[in-house]
């Protein structure tokens, strides 16, 4: 029993964070070209380049988490995007604008400690070594 109610939280984690962030990623999506020029360049990529990493965590690795798939690597560069909103694009912002970059980051390193849960395709790939660790 313990162990079917620990998958369903890692599972309702999981998914609930991605699809959130999936539509932050779509949107950037759909408003492409009004962000292309304006868009913040927090790490000296340039504005579009940094859009185009926004863009491609934000829908890519959010459709890796819902799947489960690599859901430890993927959390990485999620947590990294939150880290740069909260720390650097938001910096002298109020806790109000900053409070959603710090509930998403908070997020993504525990899911980055928990692992996929076993309905993940990580479980189903690697099995149980999928919430070690030590797994790949």
């Amino acid at each position: 029993m313990k162990s079917s109610l620990e998958g369903t939280g890692k599972f309702i984690l999981r998914v609930a964070f991605g699809c959130l962030m999936l539509v932050h990623g779509v949107q950037k999506v759909s408003k492409y070209s009004d962000l292309v020029e304006a868009f913040p360049d927090p790490i000296g990529l340039g504005s579009q380049l940094s859009l185009i990493s926004a863009i491609a965590t934000e829908l890519g690795c959010s459709i890796f988490l819902i799947l489960g798939l690599l859901t430890r690597v993927v959390s990485v560069p999620l947590a990294f995007t939150m880290i740069i909103a909260l720390f650097v694009v938001h910096a002298d912002d109020p806790w109000q604008k900053k409070e959603l970059a710090a509930v998403y980051l908070v997020a993504y390193i525990a899911i980055l400690f928990l692992g996929p849960g076993k309905f993940s395709i990580d479980h189903l790939i690697w099995g149980k070594r999928a919430d070690s660790l030590t797994s790949p």
